[in-house]
């Protein structure tokens, strides 16, 4: 079904539901994170978001993948335990090992095989982590999280790929969330498999020039989600892998 034609039924539906939010969750069956700013996003656009949730695979399967391993840009290796919000980050060119709890900002930091002892620089090293996790994980599981606290969403119409194709083209911007709140995405959607197939950087949301578009391709299921990696200019997430389950070293030891 074509986003027109989902619109459509959506008004339906909000006419005689009622527009709130548990009308809108039933619908679609994809919950909205709390604090996220529905009342300032077009339901165009929250209707998008949903058939893109839908696509990579639905809601529920995104709920019960659990561990998420990928390299970023050939710099970092990353291991995310999304069920009890862990990341294990080996930083490869400064040869630094960190495990942190994202919820507590909790956990520890090896340099160059050595345990760092001392609390405060051990702190300050957890909180890079957490921003480096924040930063690499957007790049590869964004299409999932455009529903999260602090984000609104506009649709700004249809639109042509770089590649050719026609797309729809979702805004993003966050109110007081994360370490880049300024930032803004513009997100291109496949009119034809509601697939995000290029997103385009804006530093600063009062920017009318994006400063990068990139492609966001080469899809592949991975458990019972599909995600893009290995893209068309190099760039963003490879050697991606998605697991149930994982030793659990990983997260309390260096080796």
């Amino acid at each position: 079904m074509n986003l027109r034609k989902k619109i459509y039924l959506f008004a339906i539906v909000v006419c005689f539901g009622g527009c709130n939010k548990a009308n809108e969750d039933t619908l679609f069956n994809n919950p909205a994170a709390e604090g996220f700013d529905l009342a300032n996003s077009d339901p165009a656009a929250v209707e998008l978001a949903d058939s893109i949730m839908e696509a990579m695979g639905g809601w529920k399967n995104w709920q019960n993948t659990r561990y998420i391993s990928w390299n970023f840009f050939g710099n970092r290796n990353l291991v995310w335990d999304k069920k009890e919000e862990r990341a294990r980050i080996e930083s490869l060119k400064d040869s630094i090992t960190y495990v942190v709890d994202l919820k507590t900002l909790t956990g520890k930091v090896w340099v160059k095989g050595q345990l760092i002892s001392e609390p405060d620089s051990s702190n300050r090293m957890l909180q890079k982590a957490k921003s480096m996790w924040i930063n690499d994980s957007y790049w590869l599981v964004m299409p999932f999280k455009l529903k999260d606290t602090g984000v609104t969403l506009k649709y700004l119409g249809e639109d042509t790929l770089k590649t050719g194709g026609r797309c729809n083209v979702l805004q993003l911007t966050f109110n007081n969330v994360g370490d880049t709140p300024q930032n803004k995405y513009h997100i291109y959607v496949d009119l034809e498999d509601n697939l995000v197939k290029q997103w385009a950087y804006f530093n600063n949301s009062t920017q009318d020039s994006a400063n990068f578009v990139r492609p966001w391709d080469n899809y592949k299921k991975y458990g019972n989600i599909l995600l893009s990696a290995d893209r068309s200019d190099s760039s963003g997430p490879r050697n991606v892998a998605v697991d149930q389950t994982l030793n659990e070293k990983i997260f309390s030891e260096l080796n």
